[in-house]
């Protein structure tokens, strides 16, 4: 299972091979326990439950569930595994040295939150004229005609912008650090600092 529950540390730039400068994002990936291993007998499916750091104060229902730990995990994923390749059980460590430089990865986090945003940013819009008379700066314009007498699903509009979960794809592992429990990934990663990113390989 080449996935990780990692936080954003922040961002450094490096001289490549040819000269160019990269940048590159580093995640913290501290040590994680196997909490749970699911089976297509039991389950329905494949899956590795797995944890990362420690909850001070777990609520009930994660303290029942795991009562058998001698610490909760503060965070807690699932990721889907081929049973043929995977011969984990539960109690195993996994390091950040699973990924090697130059491994493709998909990364997913969720996005700065920017708050509430018109369409002009939020969407790209065009602004009205300023001139002739004209008042329409920054509306949005007509959101629908008579019939339908409805607004369809989906519609851009002013509204939340940013705060949604976003993956990016095809990346790929700049460096691995085992002794500091860091990963570099070049490129930009969703999401602020200290933000939860899951790193998952790409067979």
């Amino acid at each position: 299972m080449k996935s990780l529950i990692t936080k954003k540390i922040g961002m450094i730039s490096t001289i490549n091979e040819n000269g160019a400068v990269e940048a590159i994002t580093l995640l913290s990936a501290n040590e994680h326990t196997v909490l749970k291993v699911k089976s297509v007998d039991t389950d329905g499916y494949d899956a590795l439950q797995v944890g990362t750091g420690i909850d001070a104060k777990p609520n009930k229902a994660v303290s029942g569930q795991y009562k058998g730990l001698s610490a909760i995990p503060k965070i807690i994923r699932e990721f889907r595994i081929n049973k043929d390749e995977s011969n984990s059980n539960v109690g195993d460590i996994i390091k950040a040295d699973i990924f090697n430089v130059g491994d493709m990865v998909d990364v997913t986090g969720v996005s700065k939150g920017k708050g509430f945003a018109g369409t002009i940013k939020r969407h790209n819009f065009k602004r009205g004229r300023k001139t002739h008379g004209g008042r329409s700066y920054r509306r949005p314009g007509s959101i629908g005609s008579m019939y339908p007498q409805k607004v369809f699903k989906g519609k851009r509009m002013a509204g939340q912008m940013g705060y949604e979960q976003v993956t990016i794809k095809n990346l790929s592992v700049a460096l691995v650090d085992v002794e500091n429990n860091v990963i570099g990934i070049k490129g930009a990663v969703p999401g602020p600092r200290k933000g939860t990113i899951i790193v998952r390989g790409i067979k």
